[in-house]
């Protein structure tokens, strides 16, 4: 009798052994619409072994132990050598060397490359997303070093390579290679304008020395890095390699790593500068263009990260309604908690849905879709990012008192679900860069409007919010003030004409019916009752 205490009840099993693809309808659904119908019998078998891997009670503990054993650093070696290295967890590099594998760093070149590694992103980080970040600078460098040909021919096959080599040696002596970023100074911030550090050229055409110091460089065990700093003609982009090509390390002094409230298991540090060999990127003077569409291809990863905690928050919560009783039935099926879910639901649903909508405007590469992205990165930065908080929170909340604690694993998404919005130009910057797109470049808008333009009429509440929208666009001077608020509008006006053509009638009605009007949503589970909650919730539950 005495151990008839420990018996243990109505505790649902845990979320392991599932296909975390093949049972995420809006991001299977999002690829087989955006890809060519020859690639799809590839890329499904490619998605549902990453989904099923995913989904596997191994690699999920493998992302517990990168976060739960974060890396340290090691300045010296035992004879007092500077060494400057990161040490990780095996199960980082096993992380690591699985998201290499799959793709994370190879879409350039490859047929609906963008598509098939967005949703492999989206994919990845629910597993463990701090070694996104790795992952995610080394795809987003090969356009920045595009615009130095020599340079892409060089680094560009080891940078797409689907090979993980940890080693830290020459990067041509490598099967793959890392990229991190150093942009961001103590002083300056977002300002990178206001950046000291100094770029003295030398003999050698296109080579430099660097002085100076990064407030924030992304993962500083990578072989090399893009950096800005002042050249004699301004700020300028460079290529610094961790290991140079006789074999000596490059002046690169790790002074600390950053204590981060989430993203454990990755290292972001600060970094010196003194004497650092670099190469040169684009032209003098010209960093920001040289580096801006790195920036840009990071700032879809936000989103797309962001989508992938949001996913991963809502699976874990319908999981343990569909299985938890309370009250005299599942919670599933008690109305506020389904409202609650169908909520979380359509949010996650709908950044699913943007985010692969853009990752095919960058397979697609014409001129409307860049100009689409041009406006519509930013502000799906902005606003995807922001709403990855409290939805992560709220799905915890769902768990009760479970949710709050380690074992679960919602503190560890909570924790990482601020990151996104901050990192690659918090919410202002990105705001403002909306401003500016629509203020400077006329085409931008024009391929944004006639984006949300092909679902005019679908929807009397969509075409009302467009409607509001033009003629809060047909003022833009002294808009500043009201950045953030216009950039909300656009966003939610373009993800309900995404949700409107694309998902199923449920998911539509209740997101135009919520999001559209003056609250925009702020507030889970005060969805109408009149909407078809139940199958909205359904439709979001993870499969085995």
């Amino acid at each position: 009798m005495a151990g008839s205490t420990h018996t243990v009840t109505n505790q649902p099993p845990p979320l392991v052994g599932y296909d975390a693809y093949t049972s995420d309808r809006a991001l299977s659904e999002a690829v087989e619409r955006h890809l060519d119908p020859e690639l799809l019998d590839e890329v499904r078998g490619e998605l549902a072994a990453l989904g099923k891997t995913c989904g596997s009670a191994q690699v999920q503990e493998w992302g517990v132990l990168a976060n739960e054993h974060p890396p340290t650093l090691r300045t010296h070696d035992r004879y007092g050598h500077r060494v400057d290295e990161v040490d990780f967890h095996p199960a980082w590099h096993r992380l690591l060397g699985k998201g290499v594998a799959a793709g994370l760093t190879a879409a350039w070149g490859r047929p609906g490359g963008h598509v098939r590694r967005a949703a492999a992103f989206v994919l990845w980080t629910q597993v463990e997303a701090g070694n996104g970040c790795p992952l995610s600078m080394t795809h987003a460098a090969v356009p920045a070093l595009r615009t130095d040909p020599a340079l892409a021919a060089e680094w560009e096959p080891r940078l797409t390579s689907m090979i993980y080599d940890r080693e830290l040696r020459p990067a041509g002596h490598k099967a793959g290679a890392l990229f991190g970023m150093g942009m961001t100074e103590k002083q300056g911030g977002s300002d990178v304008r206001a950046n000291t550090t100094a770029a003295t050229p030398l003999a050698e055409a296109g080579t430099y020395t660097l002085t100076g110091h990064k407030w924030f460089c992304s993962a500083p065990m990578s072989d090399g890095f893009l950096v800005l700093a002042q050249a004699p003609a301004g700020l300028t982009c460079f290529l610094v390699p961790r290991v140079l090509e006789d074999g000596s390390r490059n002046v690169f002094l790790i002074q600390r790593l950053k204590n981060k409230l989430g993203n454990r298991s990755n290292a972001s540090a600060e970094v010196e500068f003194d004497g650092t060999w670099a190469r040169r990127v684009g032209e003098e003077g010209r960093g920001v263009r040289t580096i801006i569409e790195m920036v840009a291809a990071t700032r879809l990863d936000c989103v797309l990260g962001s989508a992938g905690l949001m996913r991963q928050a809502v699976a874990q919560a319908v999981h343990h309604c569909a299985h938890r009783e309370a009250f005299g039935g599942k919670l599933v099926d008690q109305p506020l908690m389904r409202n609650v879910l169908a909520d979380l639901a359509v949010e996650s649903e709908a950044a699913t849905v943007l985010a692969l909508r853009l990752a095919a405007a960058y397979d697609d590469g014409g001129e409307q879709e860049r100009a689409l992205l041009r406006i519509a990165v930013p502000t799906a930065k902005y606003w995807v990012t922001k709403r990855c908080t409290p939805l992560t929170v709220e799905a915890s909340e769902c768990l009760g008192g479970n949710g709050y604690v380690e074992d679960s694993g919602m503190p560890r998404l909570v924790r990482e679900s601020p990151l996104n919005s901050i990192w690659e130009g918090a919410g202002n910057v990105q705001a403002l860069d909306v401003l500016r797109a629509l203020q400077r470049e006329p085409a931008a808008l024009n391929a944004y409007l006639q984006e949300v333009g092909k679902a005019r009429g679908a929807d009397h509440r969509l075409d009302a919010a467009i409607k509001a929208l033009l003629t809060e666009l047909a003022d833009l001077e002294h808009i500043e003030g009201r950045a953030r608020r216009l950039t909300e509008r656009l966003a939610l006006v373009l993800q309900a004409s995404l949700l409107v053509r694309f998902a199923p009638p449920e998911v539509a009605d209740t997101f135009c019916a919520s999001r559209l009007g003056t609250d925009g949503g702020s507030t889970f589970g005060t969805l109408p009752s009149t909407l078809n909650l139940r199958s909205v919730v359904t439709r979001s539950r993870p499969q085995a």
